[in-house]
């Protein structure tokens, strides 16, 4: 009982503002050694892995394959339907419009230009995903890529299943990739730790209706799901739909308003969530 007493009356505290403002950070450090949770859905960018290795290395591997992806798998019937999703777009047509001379017809350098431009403007586009998704495959089978992992989150994955908690993914990118990213990581495969994956097929991460589809998914309260993310805009709509939310100040990472450090609980990796543990049952108490 103490956990989720404590933890109601330092939200309540910090909801209200009734104390002065250098003590919050040092109740909110409190808060995440007391915090309980069912759930919790981790971000990958900026999160699990660093800025850098989706900008730096992910997205140029994409942009330097696509072109020859393509035309190895142009008659696939998947990639045709990808391809399809793609020029219902609406990037589509504006891309068209820069071409000085467009082909008549879709081809391979049209397609493959198309995903450069979307990549370049760094659009969040569910079937340019999904193609991305199936070019890094082809790199990490051949060794080309490993996923990057902050040196802490194996340690937390461990914690964290090994206290009975559930952990799932939720990223703009394909969960394809996501299953990449953390089956040929850096310490190896973490896909055993993780129960679920989501891409934007569940909304985009600045929605509230994405995490509600989310917690429908898990079958669970929203109140026991913990999403951990670098972003204000996605911690905001998870909180509305009833998360518990944290966010990473990692480094490489977007500096933060100061409403938004006074908005959110602010951790700087996993460490002070090492000891999180399941509600307790009020029947146990």
């Amino acid at each position: 009982m103490y956990h989720l007493y404590y933890q109601t009356q330092t939200d309540a505290v910090l909801e209200n503002q009734l104390v002065p403002g250098n003590v919050i950070p040092l109740i909110r450090a409190m808060a995440s050694n007391e915090r309980v949770a069912k759930v919790v859905l981790v971000d990958i960018e900026g999160t699990t892995t660093s800025i850098s290795f989706v900008h730096d290395v992910l997205f140029p591997y994409a942009k330097q394959n696509v072109e020859k992806f393509l035309r190895d798998s142009w008659k696939v019937d998947d990639i045709q339907h990808i391809v399809q999703d793609m020029q219902q777009l609406p990037q589509f047509a504006e891309y068209k419009v820069l071409l000085r001379a467009p082909p008549a017809e879709v081809d391979v350098e049209l397609i493959a230009g198309f995903v450069r431009y979307l990549i370049d403007q760094d659009l969040k586009v569910t079937p340019m995903k999904t193609l991305q998704g199936l070019i890094w495959a082809q790199g990490y089978i051949n060794g080309e890529l490993k996923g990057h992992v902050y040196e802490d989150v194996p340690a937390a994955f461990e914690a964290w299943r090994a206290a009975g908690l559930q952990i799932a993914v939720y990223s703009s990118g394909s969960v394809a990739a996501q299953k990449l990213i953390f089956g040929h990581s850096l310490v190896g495969n973490l896909q055993p730790h993780l129960s679920a994956y989501f891409d934007t097929h569940v909304g985009h991460k600045q929605e509230r209706q994405s995490y509600e589809n989310i917690a429908n998914l898990l079958k669970e309260d929203p109140k026991q799901i913990l999403f951990l993310t670098d972003i204000p805009g996605e911690a905001a709509a998870a909180r509305s739909a009833g998360f518990q939310a944290i966010i990473l100040q990692r480094p490489g990472n977007a500096a933060l308003a100061d409403d938004q450090k006074a908005s959110f609980e602010l951790i700087p990796d996993f460490k002070p969530l090492q000891n999180l543990k399941l509600p307790i049952n009020k029947y146990q108490a």
